[in-house]
């Protein structure tokens, strides 16, 4: 079959004899004269950086000095103003009398605690359940408690008995079988711990519920697919998934819990801000005793710290660029550096490894 010519309007020549093409139009061949690419058109890595600059940060130069102004102040003030009274406060920091206070501090903290993590779980799942009667009573009990100021709650429990003198047990509308004085159960410490508790529980449903609101349903689906009960499935899938939601935010809460436990000195509870006022309001060494109380919160405090920051590191594995910052990295004012993501030779590799094997 005899071969068309080519078109006058295709891009290339053909040798006549071999029908091959020849040289394509509007390309130059090697060798030939023609107009200079422009300077500007090489690559970015022929970019000439010998002479490069560093970036200046004035402002950053300036907040430095005027921060170390502030910080020699600081460290006058604290040196040269006898009314600190450093000795008093170097007398009674180990006194056994504020051993008894952060026993109390501590304790109240952990028991107030325990019941408001219970009681969260507990209020978050009911303001989750289908039952529409549970859900309001759960949200009417989050509304209420996080409506009213802790320490209103402290004084309101300290004089139960004004409202109720006796507490009786028995059968609704029926016959008693056990009953008491007010006086005699309710107690500072428990008028403190029902206080505290009962208020952290509001705000630690809160805290479950967006943790379990962030585990993905799907998650759900699958567990009831495999047979599984909503008890089980809140037990061994969602609940463990959102633990890395709930961890950090609860860890702050038991930080504030430890601080809001010197509430608790306006109803006579000998906690650690208890126990200076009452040695403060004898001696009148009002400063140097508050300092020392200063100074067990902030040692206490930055211990709750610590335990936090491994345990937000335990459950933010594998799930976040950004890990966590430990408390080393903010008390020696570390960056935060990110987790490099691994290289595509390395991603590639893994499913042949796992083949050859």
């Amino acid at each position: 079959m005899a071969t068309p010519p080519p078109s006058p309007d295709s891009g290339t020549c053909t040798d006549s004899d071999t029908d091959t093409p020849a040289v394509a139009i509007g390309v130059r061949p090697k060798g030939a004269e023609g107009p200079e690419e422009p300077k500007g058109s090489h690559d970015a890595g022929d970019v000439d950086v010998a002479h490069a600059v560093p970036v200046r940060h004035p402002l950053r130069w300036l907040s430095v000095a005027v921060l170390a102004v502030l910080a020699a102040q600081l460290g006058h003030f604290l040196v040269t103003n006898p009314n600190f009274e450093w000795g008093t406060v170097g007398d009674y920091f180990g006194a056994q009398v504020f051993g008894q206070g952060i026993a109390t501090t501590v304790k109240l903290t952990l028991v107030a605690m325990a019941i408001g993590i219970v009681g969260g779980v507990l209020v978050a799942v009911g303001r989750m359940s289908e039952n529409r009667v549970l859900s309001s009573v759960c949200g009417a009990y989050v509304w209420f408690f996080r409506g009213i100021p802790v320490l209103v709650q402290l004084i309101f429990w300290y004089n139960l008995s004004a409202l109720l003198p006796r507490i009786s047990v028995g059968i609704p509308f029926g016959p008693e079988f056990v009953s008491a004085q007010t006086n005699s159960l309710i107690s500072p410490w428990l008028a403190a711990i029902l206080g505290l508790g009962l208020n952290e529980a509001a705000y630690m449903a809160e805290i479950v519920r967006g943790g379990l609101l962030g585990v993905d349903h799907g998650q759900t689906e699958a567990a009831s697919a495999l047979g599984m009960g909503r008890a089980r499935i809140l037990r061994r899938i969602v609940l463990p998934q959102a633990m890395r939601f709930i961890v950090p935010p609860t860890g702050s809460q038991v930080i504030n819990m430890l601080k809001a436990t010197s509430l608790v000195s306006v109803i006579a509870l000998a906690d650690l801000l208890y126990t200076a006022q009452s040695i403060y309001n004898r001696t009148f060494e009002t400063i140097p005793l508050l300092i020392v109380a200063c100074l067990w919160y902030l040692v206490m405090t930055s211990v709750l710290y610590i335990g936090q920051s491994f345990i937000e590191r335990h459950y933010a594995r594998g799930s976040s660029r950004n890990a966590p910052q430990s408390f080393w990295d903010f008390a020696l004012f570390r960056r935060r550096t990110p987790r490099a993501p691994l290289a595509a030779s390395e991603t590639a590799s893994a499913p042949e490894s796992e083949t050859s094997s």
